[in-house]
């Protein structure tokens, strides 16, 4: 599944009944929820990738996408608008990104 499959998926079961649906159940919960859950999610992975087992951090690394995802679609943000920011950040250094950013 690409990500923006599972974007679809996320946005098509945004009106889901939340008794049949994990991703409605969450959006239902709203925002502040979903960005627990996120948190959640990047912590497991940062612990798998401290560990170094390849397996287990594929499959939190998708998890904390998915969670990722669902929190922008909680604020109305869409894998688009990560998209055009990634491409508006493309052929510039890290690192004067970094440096242009308001402090």
């Amino acid at each position: 599944m690409s990500l923006h499959d599972l974007a679809a998926t996320i946005l098509a079961r945004r009106g889901a009944d939340p008794e049949t649906s994990w991703t409605a159940k969450l959006l239902a919960k709203g925002p502040e929820k979903c960005a627990e859950k996120f948190g959640e999610e990047a912590v497991e992975a940062i612990i798998e990738a401290v560990k170094g087992d390849r397996q287990k951090l594929a499959s939190e690394a998708a998890d904390a996408l998915y969670h990722l995802l669902v929190m922008c679609a909680a604020r109305d943000v869409t894998l688009d608008d990560i998209e055009a920011e990634l491409a508006r950040r493309e052929g510039r250094s890290g690192l004067d990104e970094k440096a242009a950013r308001p402090r």
